[in-house]
């Protein structure tokens, strides 16, 4: 409860409004209470920022499970593109956050950059291991290197979300654009005409 009126207060007002009694009166509970259990501002932004993490795997496991049983390596890169897209409330409001966060951790040294490494380097793991998962399911091109493009897609991942956030392009553009690259990888490297150029015929 603590947290959720954190991230509300945050994302209506910016982290830097944020304050042990402002989450109090959005929680409608004591100061008392809150300082119970995050005794410093820093220590509930460290934990806000976790709970940050937590949401994004809860919302990536619910979007799996609205697949089919087994999804291929393709459709669950997508479900990840798909989750960190600000496309509705949560999503935007955790990459505002997120954001806001990473612009805060350069020059506050009590909030912990290495979240901002650790976070992504775990979910680049994953995808680095799905692209490998889809070389063998014939999903992607056998000889592309899987480790240098998970960086890429986690940096498409992040700009195509910065870009949707805003405005500056639209989420529908932004799929497109990341299908596209996908289909880059199923074929272009065997010089295979990749999916929408098989469709045009």
């Amino acid at each position: 409860m603590i947290l959720e009126a954190f991230m509300r207060v945050a994302a209506r007002e910016g982290l830097h409004a944020v304050s042990l009694r402002a989450v109090a009166a959005e929680a409608r509970i004591s100061l008392r209470l809150v300082q119970y259990y995050f005794d410093t501002k820093a220590r509930l932004m460290q934990s806000g920022l976790t709970a940050l993490e937590n949401i994004s795997n809860e919302r990536l496991k619910a979007r799996l499970q609205s697949l089919e049983r087994s999804p291929g390596a393709r459709t669950t890169i997508e479900a990840y593109f798909s989750v960190a897209l600000p496309t509705d409330h949560e999503s935007r409001q955790f990459h505002l956050l997120w954001t806001s966060y990473a612009m805060l951790a350069m020059t506050d040294p009590e909030i912990s950059d290495r979240t901002f490494v650790d976070g992504p380097d775990r979910q680049q793991e994953r995808i680095a291991s799905l692209l490998e998962k889809g070389k063998s399911e014939g999903d992607f091109h056998r000889e592309l290197d899987g480790e240098i493009e998970a960086t890429i897609l986690i940096s498409l991942m992040h700009g195509l979300g910065t870009a949707v956030l805003v405005g500056q392009q639209t989420a529908e553009r932004a799929f497109a654009s990341f299908g596209h690259y996908l289909d880059r990888l199923a074929g272009q490297a065997s010089g295979e005409p990749c999916r929408d150029q098989k469709r045009s015929r």
